[in-house]
């Protein structure tokens, strides 16, 4: 969970940092951007979430082999999508800036944005794969110092490029670049000490093993399922960024405030999925329901308790949250009439992302992409147009929000309920 909230600080110091300026279209810029990249990025969040189970069922079948396979495999497809975006980023950028629609001030800085930070694309995927694969070996140390250096690492270089080389939006996607690359570095170290740890070694049939594609076929197979549940999510944030921008530039930095708080709920939230898909995923590679049913037992009370502390945080404290995040008057009094959204998503959030983590570590892939076709296209895009219809305006796009949180909650639910009614991950039990 630790590791996890430090996850948005990138976005949220990004967004403190040129919220502060006088130019209002420096935030539009950087929340366009982000929003991205974000986007961009986590459409490839497979190569986290399908190592994590994968590793964490090789783990309970004490296969050393294939969990080194697993980390090395993971890496060398992230370097390689990364190298692929930025050989075409040209239409990329120009696809995505065209869906956000930024108004004619915002759009020429959250180009120069895109065009520097998608330089990263190699290290931030190579570095969900070493992420995902931490997880599956349940060390969260690893990640936790991961994300610290990177955040660091951003601060530090996001200061300097705005307050000290007067610059602004790029200075901020170069800060990113550049922490990016140093916390992959920092990455690869700490999974080689990993490896000794579990005294697992580079042999000649490991090594060959990465030449072949039939050695990628698991890990494919689990990805195409995530990629297409991704997509929807992307799809939903690109909507939704787009019908704010569409609102005006004041509408489009204040979601892009509150974003931020959604960002931190996902984050901290996730980090107890992320414990589920390496625990779970350890109990079906061992055949045994009963650590099964108890890890998930224990994870989603725990959870519950951190909801509703975030709750209480943003209650009390979320107008001081967004004074930080801006200066600028306008943007913060319309942050303020969107907050009451903000503070109740933790609890309505917190059963998809628990979820989520119960399905990819049994790598039960294909109803999770399921549930979000269903979230998505019968409930999120519904609520949107009839609350349009009814002209609530922004508050229809975070009701719209909230629905599809409630409705991946019940659809996963319903299917968790049915599997183990099933007997569908337990062939035996210990």
């Amino acid at each position: 969970m630790l590791s996890n909230i430090t996850t948005p600080l990138l976005g949220l110091v990004d967004t403190a940092v040129v919220g502060h300026l006088a130019n209002e279209s420096h935030l539009g810029a950087v929340a366009i951007g982000a929003s991205i990249f974000s986007l961009v990025f986590w459409a490839f969040g497979f190569l986290r979430m399908g190592s994590t189970g994968l590793t964490a069922q090789a783990l309970g079948r004490k296969d050393e082999q294939r969990v080194l396979e697993l980390l090395l495999q993971s890496v060398l497809l992230g370097i390689l999508i990364g190298l692929l975006l930025i050989l075409f980023k040209e239409p990329i950028i120009d696809v995505m800036l065209w869906m956000m629609s930024p108004s004619a001030q915002v759009e020429p800085w959250a180009r120069l944005y895109c065009e520097v930070r998608i330089l990263s694309a190699p290290a931030v995927l190579a570095g969900y794969a070493v992420v995902g694969w931490f997880y599956g070996v349940q060390n969260a140390r690893g990640p936790l110092w991961i994300m610290l250096l990177i955040n660091v690492v951003n601060m530090v270089l996001d200061y300097y490029a705005v307050y000290h080389l007067d610059m602004a939006s790029d200075g901020v996607a170069w800060a990113t670049v550049i922490s990016q690359y140093t916390g992959l570095a920092l990455a690869l170290y700490l999974a080689s000490k990993q490896l000794k740890k579990l005294n697992i070694n580079l042999s000649a049939q490991v090594a060959k093993s990465l030449l072949k594609f039939s050695e990628y076929i698991a890990l494919i197979q689990v990805n195409r399922y995530l990629f297409v549940r991704t997509i929807l999510l992307l799809t939903v944030g690109i909507f939704f960024t787009a019908q704010g921008s569409a609102q005006g530039d004041n509408i489009l930095a204040a979601n892009a405030v509150l974003l931020t708080f959604l960002m931190i709920i996902s984050n901290a939230l996730d980090g107890f999925a992320f414990s589920v898909e390496a625990l779970c995923g350890e109990a079906i590679g061992q055949k045994d329901r009963t650590q099964f049913e108890k890890v998930v037992l224990l994870s989603s009370v725990w959870a519950l308790i951190a909801a509703v502390g975030l709750v209480l945080i943003f209650w009390l404290f979320g107008n001081q949250i967004v004074s930080l995040l801006t200066s600028i008057e306008s943007v913060k009094s319309i942050a303020a009439i969107y907050l009451p959204w903000l503070v109740i998503f933790p609890l309505l959030g917190i059963w998809s992302f628990m979820l989520d983590g119960v399905f990819i570590g049994a790598t039960e892939v294909k109803q999770m992409q399921d549930a979000m076709i269903v979230s998505v296209v019968l409930v999120f895009f519904p609520c949107w147009y009839i609350t349009q219809q009814l002209g609530m305006g922004n508050h229809g796009l975070w009701f719209s929000q909230a629905a599809l949180f409630v409705a991946r909650g019940i659809s996963m639910y319903w299917l968790y309920r049915r599997n183990l009614a099933q007997g569908k991950w337990f062939s035996k039990v210990n």
